[in-house]
């Protein structure tokens, strides 16, 4: 104890020396607790570099951005087999509804996406001198951040670069928000260069068509944000700007799987080189790929995901050239018998892979617990129970857009595609008063699938399901058509018809951070 009341002795006696020392208290202009803030930037072309690298980054990503839309909804389920994928309930919840502001994913989104738009607005700042070209890259992407935000969260932070750093981001919600991405937007198209169709789009930059098809996507769900019914005149600015995009060459292409290769095409208008590595590997068996290393297990998606295609529910097979063999349409893909000699490496069929899979040379492959490697409809556990936890490893149907075979974690992963374009202009024209039909039948015969008599709501939410799966777009899809809330497998009984989980909980620790943030309800 005497130890202690003397080394508190000890340090006031220095406190006291310290005060009557430092007669000068007046802080100096050169003292290093003194920032002026933000400045501008030195390299503005290499900030855009920068922004386009975290973009790409984020879209190659499993889990925050792409687990919110694709494995929120009826399009993929990540079950746990045996201790695989269990990760705490992370990949479960999401399908099921019941995450919580602490979730991982919830934090990550809400991080990476906020972060893109802090480097925009410096890069769009007039002390770092931006060019044109950086003016339309750097709207682009702030725009398309600032939309993922308020697409999941409906609250928006903008840290405006002008302030003093200590200042609390202002929070855009309702209109303010659409408008502020909206000008964005706007200013995005005034910038960016015209890139036509399979031309120097190879390089992962957006031009006019890119940031066309993102105000087409804002005006589609505008209602979403701002409540009401969607307005004809937005409706009719849908189908000017996909006409335009088209006025530039982009069109619906053959050859579904193509599109999801390397090379150029005329359908892509805009991609990322970002790996394809995790949308390939995610699904597959580890014993799938016995020409250079196995799967990882754990994606799949719904019986009655699959069941939105034409063709045999229970068989999807095709044959070593490609041709199907199941009466199902071109999009749902199919499992060959064996690999194919002038495609090395990789025997994985596309598209939607259930039943028996092969190995290169025809063999029937097998689990590593020696039974057939059979992908199933169902999800069973130990007792034969339909359960999200405890599965095998062969339960689940598993997708495959970008082919191994064609490359395994190529760069090349498609963000914005004409068929959605397209398929968003024939939803204009629908909820404008128009008739669909004709719009999405000539995407449904290019793609070898029996044409409708008539479309419905329901049908072209069903068509929108065919076309983009896996493509990040389901949630947004289903929450605009009134669908995300509803029953399926696996889901929480108590988040069936739950508003509350239409928007993403806030992080709790931005909430102490800014008190300008309110959790959004239910949370």
């Amino acid at each position: 104890m005497k130890k202690i009341n003397l080394k508190l002795y000890a340090f006031a006696l220095l406190l006291s020396i310290g005060f009557v020392s430092c007669t000068d208290l007046e802080i100096e202009e050169t003292d290093s607790i003194i920032t002026e803030g933000f400045q501008g930037l030195a390299d503005t072309n290499s900030a855009v570099d920068e922004l386009y690298n975290r973009v790409r980054g984020q879209m190659e990503n499993q889990g925050n951005r792409h687990s919110f839309m694709e494995v929120t909804t009826d399009a993929a389920i990540v079950p746990t087999r045996g201790t695989d994928w269990g990760d705490n309930g992370q990949w479960s919840s999401l399908h099921q509804h019941l995450w919580t502001p602490e979730h991982p994913f919830v934090i990550g989104t809400w991080d990476e996406w906020n972060g893109n738009q802090l480097i925009a607005s410096q890069i769009l700042d007039s002390r770092s001198n931006p060019t044109p070209q950086n003016i339309g890259d750097a709207t682009f992407l702030r725009a398309l951040s600032m939309w993922t935000i308020l697409d999941f969260y409906g609250q928006v932070p903008f840290r405006d670069v002008t302030l003093p750093s200590r200042s609390i981001p202002e929070i855009l919600t309702g209109q303010a928000a659409y408008d502020f991405i909206i000008s964005d937007i706007d200013t995005a198209i005034s910038n960016l260069p015209t890139i036509a169709a399979g031309g120097d789009e190879a390089n992962g930059r957006a031009g006019k068509a890119a940031a066309r098809f993102l105000k087409a996507k804002l005006l589609l769900n505008k209602h979403i944000y701002l409540g009401g019914s969607p307005d004809a005149g937005d409706m009719a600015q849908v189908i000017s700007l996909v006409d335009e995009i088209a006025g530039e060459g982009y069109e619906l292409q053959e050859g579904y799987f193509d599109l999801f290769r390397e090379s150029a095409d005329n359908e892509t208008i805009w991609h990322l080189a970002s790996s394809t590595g995790n949308v390939i590997f995610n699904g597959l068996h580890y014993n799938s790929l016995t020409q250079g290393g196995g799967g990882w297990n754990g994606f799949a998606t719904l019986a009655e995901y699959y069941d939105l295609f034409e063709g045999d529910t229970d068989s999807n097979r095709m044959e070593v050239d490609f041709t199907l063999l199941d009466g199902q349409e071109e999009r749902r893909g199919g499992v060959p018998p064996s690999g194919d000699g002038d495609l090395e490496d990789s025997q994985v069929g596309n598209g939607f892979l259930i039943g028996q899979q092969y190995d290169f040379d025809g063999t029937p492959l097998q689990d590593r617990a020696g039974a057939p490697l059979t992908f199933k409809r169902d999800f069973l556990d130990g007792d034969g129970a339909p359960n999200i936890i405890n599965n095998d490893e062969t339960t689940g149907i598993r997708v495959i857009k970008y082919n191994p075979r064609y490359g395994a974690f190529t760069g090349h992963k498609i963000i914005f595609r004409y068929a959605d374009a397209h398929l968003m202009k024939a939803e204009a024209m629908m909820r404008s008063g128009g008739d669909p039909t004709a719009m999405v039948n000539e995407l449904r015969v290019l793609r070898k699938a029996s044409p409708l008599g008539s479309v419905s709501e329901q049908d072209l939410l069903d068509e929108r399901g065919r076309e983009l799966y896996a493509e990040a777009w389901r949630r947004n899809d289903l929450i605009r058509f009134g669908q995300y809330t509803r029953d399926w497998l696996f889901k929480a009984p108590g988040s069936v018809g739950n508003d509350t989980f239409k928007l993403f909980p806030i992080p709790s620790a931005q909430l102490l951070a800014n008190p300008n943030l309110v959790q959004n309800p239910g949370y």
